[in-house]
């Protein structure tokens, strides 16, 4: 319904049509132009008032192709063309052509046709190009990934740093997936709940908040988020954008140290057992010297009947057995910084056993050695390594409850080239669940009070120092397999030979 106009209203209409710098035309059905205002009068013909636009503009015969006429017509709504070019002064202008229908009593009466120049048009669309280019590299070049989600979870924003911990393509993840296959479980629930309350950093707010994603293949990464959610003006929620960064590096540097941590306090540890060993075995020495040298007097110096001369001889064995325990004892408690030099790893497992052999703990054990002939040295330190078998033979013992068997055998590996260890028990064995985390600083199954958690996690410290490894194997009610593996030296000068 057209509205009352007074004549003053329709002249400053008439005045404001007019004063467009663009051309507005009115034509028909059939393409004949109605009205026009200056702009297209000035760009066409004074006399384009009845005469066919194509005619006027195009300087054809025929209406032109692909005209916005022609849509308007078919479907009775507005019209917008990009690339329709018209001859202006002899140059073409690629021009940006609205049309849309006039009705009367339903029916299109006439069409109202209005053009823009492209130019400015193009200008606006290189800014945002730009505008969008940078935002692009801004999000790209970010070190954390930045994933953006609407309100019903459909990714908006993948960067780079997202493709790479999550191992989607940015159109994956645009077109396949949603942010709940981001979270494992109902991780992105629980981070809208957190989102949504006011003790994770405000309302709308979540800082530094470690929770798992999940990656392309199924794998689980911990991740630190910082999320919040975007609003409009009016207060309602666009999108949910999350800031996060891949904590395994993270992770493995705490593990590492504390690993290092709990190698240091092991090394206090063991250096006070070493000053006490040393110090006891200082005061066994002058007690033994003088059991041996006045055993050998009475010996020589009186003729004793053959029964007393077998109990001075059996008391001369012991006391030079105890002599070479308090020798091998010094040697381990001898007090050094890591000296890595080629070592038989043949003589320091003899050495360890020697020490240990005669406890009472290993009373009702039996000790089988299996050591391999010509083994390649390894470049090691003996007292580090000496803990370590000493760690294992005692967990050995400690499991099968002083009965059982222990095997250690050595070898030869030609492939990596590494002497091989194997120290194996007929104890109880350990729980499929506990075999992961036996080698966690801390870690243990024992009663309160009867151990640390320590011990493996040296053993595994020192080896890994050694460029070793260890692996275990366990069967419940069978007993436990430990395997060690140290790289042997592959040549030696003559002044690197063992001894």
């Amino acid at each position: 319904m057209v509205p009352n106009r007074t004549d003053k209203a329709i002249e400053f209409l008439l005045h404001a049509i007019d004063s467009f710098d663009r051309r507005i035309l009115v034509i028909s059905p059939d393409y004949e132009i109605l009205a026009a205002n200056a702009a297209a009068i000035e760009d066409g013909s004074r006399d384009l008032i009845g005469r066919s636009c194509y005619e006027v503009f195009a300087h054809s015969s025929e209406p032109c192709p692909d005209c916005p006429a022609d849509e308007v017509m078919r479907t009775g709504k507005v019209s917008l063309r990009y690339n329709q070019l018209y001859d202006s002064g002899g140059s073409e202008k690629m021009m940006c052509l609205f049309a849309y229908p006039i009705f009367d009593q339903g029916e299109i009466k006439a069409l109202v046709m209005l053009d823009f120049d492209l130019t400015s048009l193009k200008e606006i669309e290189e800014k945002q190009h730009q505008s969008n280019a940078f935002l692009r590299n801004l999000l790209n070049s970010a070190v954390d990934a930045i994933i953006a989600s609407d309100p019903s979870g459909r990714i908006l924003i993948f960067n780079e740093a997202a493709e790479q911990i999550l191992g989607y393509t940015r159109n994956e993840a645009l077109n396949e997936i949603s942010i709940r296959d981001v979270y494992p479980g109902n991780g992105a629930r629980e981070v809208m709940q957190m989102l949504l309350s006011e003790a994770y950093g405000g309302c709308g707010k979540l800082k530094s908040y470690h929770i798992n994603a999940r990656q392309k293949n199924g794998d689980i990464v911990p991740i630190s988020l910082n999320a919040s959610i975007v609003y409009d003006a009016d207060g309602n929620k666009l999108a949910t954008i999350g800031f996060f960064h891949d904590r395994r590096d993270e992770i493995r540097m705490q593990k590492e140290l504390e690993n290092t941590q709990v190698q240091l306090l092991q090394s206090e540890k063991m250096a006070s057992l070493g000053k006490m060993a040393a110090g006891v075995a200082h005061q066994l020495n002058n007690p033994l010297s003088g059991i041996i040298l006045y055993a050998k007097l009475v010996m020589e110096e009186y003729n004793l009947p053959d029964g007393a001369m077998e109990d001075l001889e059996r008391v001369l064995d012991d006391a030079q057995r105890a002599k070479e325990t308090v020798k091998e004892l010094l040697e381990f408690a001898r007090q050094t910084n890591q000296e890595m030099k080629p070592q038989d790893v043949n003589e320091i497992v003899s050495r360890t056993v020697f020490l240990l052999e005669n406890q009472s703990i290993f009373y009702n054990i039996e000790i089988k050695k299996e050591f391999g002939d010509n083994l390649p040295p390894i470049n090691g330190d003996a007292q580090q390594l000496n803990h370590v078998f000493m760690n294992l033979i005692l967990n050995a013992a400690d499991a099968m409850g002083g009965t059982g068997t222990l095997t250690i055998k050595t070898g030869y590996l030609s492939e990596p080239h590494a002497v091989l260890i194997e120290v194996a028990d007929t104890g109880e064995g350990i729980r499929e669940e506990v075999l992961p985390h036996i080698f966690e600083p801390f870690y243990t199954t024992k009663e309160q009070g009867k151990g640390t958690g320590l011990g493996l996690s040296m053993v595994y410290g020192i080896l890994e120092s050694h460029g070793g490894t260890i692996r275990a194997e366990s069967t419940v009610g069978k007993g436990t397999r430990f395997f060690i593996e140290l790289p042997a030296i592959k040549t030696l000068s003559e002044d690197e030979k063992i001894g």
